[in-house]
């Protein structure tokens, strides 16, 4: 500011600059000091300049929040184009029905089939993102057969979806610290050297479990100090809740801001990150954003980390400025929707097409048999179990036998003997029992997904 001051004494002009500037900061990209540096500052300005104007008219947009920095500085945000064109985004596609394809609607016969596959897929995802060294296929097999975890990573995956399926159950209770502290004991479970840490903070005389740089051990992030964990943890609770005597916060922003601060508090000696992925989630089904069930962020967080850990810093080193974090999971959440709606859309359209060419033989499947059926198709070695049934559909072994013994004959599917127990093949002419739809030109070809849904769904 004492930069300002000496400017506008010795250039009136850049004062009316500045003020000018103030009115139109809106429309601009809002960019840190990080990325503004180096593009090319406007007419009459050093980019020095270019930055005072920037944060003066930034400072006139700031909304404060009742959570704090480890000096006491309460943390802001702004409402930019940007932050509020994100908002609208989410709030259209994530909490109503308008747009959204049948499967994942509240009374479709399948949406518990979506739910399980989403889940899945984010806890997997949110594992790796931490270090977790398994592949994808392996976990989700580990998962989808109920086979106990071999390894410390396959175990944090095995969490990670138990935390997830708590958070199903818990997303109209309010949020305590002790409840807090239950999803990171579920998190953390069987993966620390000290179980006593499970589902505990830190206390005081503990050495601080600090933030550091993966490759040379920098510290990027002092959390603040232990004896002020509980009172943080109440009022972050109590921000959660939306109990805090403050201003209104849209919702989206809530949910944003709850994984930031649980983050930047770092109360538990690991399993951070985490927890404050979880408890995203908690807040977006606890405001009604139901669809956020179907959207494995950590998918896309996973693609880019770097991005991820910048958005942390850009808002601790500009004055708690929380801008910059909304900015990038709102641009985070918008691409999930996208990616959502396209694989649903081919999916509705598979589906389609699978119970045409199957009613042409008049026979009749359940919703589960049309899952096996689309995915046998485009999997003809896949192996279908009754345990990984059940879990799939989320029904009773003996409803998932049934299912799986009626294809059987049928002839659809081919019954083979395992080490332990029996699995179900697609039967090495499904194609041929699949008739051609009437008027419609050759035989059914088999259905391809999108290059990221063999991965997120899977019906057996």
């Amino acid at each position: 500011m004492d930069l300002l001051g000496e400017k506008t004494r010795h250039q009136p002009e850049f004062f009316e600059r500045a003020m000018a500037s103030v009115h139109t900061a809106g429309a601009d990209r809002y960019m840190p000091w990080d990325q503004l540096r180096w593009r090319p500052a406007p007419d009459g300005m050093t980019v020095e300049e270019w930055w005072l104007i920037t944060k003066v008219a930034r400072n006139g947009m700031k909304r404060m929040l009742p959570l704090t920095d480890a000096d006491g500085r309460a943390f802001s945000y702004a409402l930019p184009d940007e932050v509020l064109r994100g908002i609208e985004t989410v709030d259209k596609h994530t909490s109503g029905r308008i747009g959204v394809p049948e499967p994942v609607t509240h009374d479709a016969p399948d949406r518990t089939r979506y739910v399980i596959n989403s889940l899945i897929e984010e806890a997997i995802s949110s594992s790796q993102l931490e270090g977790a060294n398994t592949t994808h296929e392996v976990a989700n097999d580990m998962l989808r057969t109920g086979r106990r975890p071999r390894t410390r990573d396959e175990r944090m995956i095995l969490n990670n979806y138990s935390a997830m399926q708590r958070v199903g159950e818990i997303r109209r209770v309010p949020l305590t610290p002790a409840l807090i502290c239950e999803i990171h004991g579920i998190v953390t479970a069987g993966t620390l050297n000290d179980t006593r840490l499970e589902g505990r903070p830190q206390l005081p005389g503990e050495r601080r479990v600090v933030v550091e740089d993966p490759y040379d051990g920098t510290v990027l992030h002092n959390p603040p100090p232990a004896e002020e964990i509980p009172e943080r943890l109440q009022r972050l609770c109590d921000f959660a809740n939306a109990v805090s005597t403050t201003n209104y916060v849209p919702p989206v922003v809530r949910a944003i801001a709850l994984h930031f601060m649980l983050a930047y508090d770092h109360p538990f000696a690991d399993g951070n990150g985490r927890t404050a992925r979880i408890l995203f989630y908690w807040s977006m089904l606890n405001q009604d954003y139901w669809l956020a069930e179907f959207l494995p962020i950590s998918r896309l967080l996973k693609k880019a980390p770097g991005q991820y850990a910048r958005s942390f810093l850009y808002t601790e080193q500009d004055e708690g400025d929380l801008t910059y974090f909304a900015l990038y999971h709102l641009r985070i959440i918008q691409r999930a929707i996208i990616d959502l709606q396209k694989y649903l859309a081919h999916k509705v359209a598979e589906t389609r097409r699978v119970q045409e060419a199957l009613a042409v033989q008049s026979r009749n499947f359940n919703h589960r048999q049309l899952a096996v059926l689309q995915h046998a198709i485009n999997n003809p070695h896949a192996q279908y179990t009754v345990g990984s049934h059940a879990r799939s559909h989320n029904v009773v072994p003996q409803t998932a036998r049934m299912d799986l013994q009626g294809l059987e004959r049928q002839g659809f599917l081919t019954k083979v003997t395992l080490k332990r127990g029996h699995a179900w093949e697609p039967a090495p002419d499904l194609m041929d029992l699949l008739e051609p739809v009437p008027g419609s030109i050759g035989r059914h070809r088999r259905l391809r997904s999108p290059s990221h849904a063999s991965e997120m769904l899977s019906p057996g």
